[in-house]
């Protein structure tokens, strides 16, 4: 599905999306899903006529944009396949289209200053998190342990591992759907069952506790936002 002329860069095009999805659901749900593979800088969906059904996903670096081609591609995102390649031009279509193109120089300065602001803020989350754990920039073990440790201590009544996963520190915006999209790429996935009467918490059920454990160790402390690392525990039962 690659073009062989369009060289690997940051920012990957996406097309064939489904259309009757929202414009802010589908910005999301594409972080969602994509910010497994590294830091997004951005992702830019458009309703016009001519663009409707695709979408730009701009990663912070080329191997994490690579990683998302290769995994994500024919992905059934909303019942229909993904098409995925690199962008033409690193999103500069996109920018003039929204009337928002920004000289390539400027541009760089502004990643560049993104960029230390980020390592700013990643040094200081790193002093404050418990047992010297550090802080990934698009989750992962460390971070979800030391959530665990500095919001509640040692789990001393943790539930023994079945096939029911509890999910909590969602942002209330998670939807069903984008936890579906997440978890179900790994085997023995059911469903996903989420309490309206309070945001933040969902279940995840697979067919048993192996198949539960493999996706509890990829998905723990994954960031559906920046601000929210996910928190996986066994359901108690």
């Amino acid at each position: 599905m690659l073009s062989a002329d369009v060289p690997p860069n940051q920012t990957i095009y996406i097309k064939n999306l489904n259309e009757k999805v929202k414009k802010e659901e589908l910005k999301r749900s594409l972080y969602s899903l994509f910010s497994q593979y590294g830091r997004i800088l951005d992702v830019v969906a458009l309703k016009t006529a001519k663009l409707r059904g695709q979408a730009w996903v701009v990663f912070s670096e080329v191997p994490a944009a690579s990683t998302a081609v290769r995994q994500m591609q024919s992905f059934p995102f909303y019942d229909k396949p993904m098409r995925i390649q690199y962008a033409k031009t690193k999103s500069d279509c996109v920018a003039k289209a929204e009337g928002s193109y920004i000289p390539r120089e400027k541009k760089k300065k502004q990643e560049e200053k993104a960029e230390r602001k980020r390592k700013t803020e990643e040094a200081q989350q790193s002093g404050a998190v418990a047992n010297g754990a550090s802080a990934q920039s698009n989750g992962g073990t460390p971070i979800s342990q030391a959530f665990h440790q500095g919001k509640s201590g040692p789990q001393e009544a943790a539930a023994a591992p079945n096939n029911i996963l509890f999910i909590q520190n969602l942002p209330h915006e998670t939807t069903s759907m984008m936890l579906q999209m997440l978890f179900q790429q790994y085997p023995g996935f059911r469903e996903v069952r989420m309490i309206d009467a309070k945001p933040g918490i969902a279940f995840v059920e697979f067919g048993d506790d192996a198949q539960s454990s493999i996706a509890m160790q990829a998905l723990q402390g994954f960031k559906i936002t920046p601000q929210n690392p996910m928190s996986i525990t066994y359901a108690k039962k």
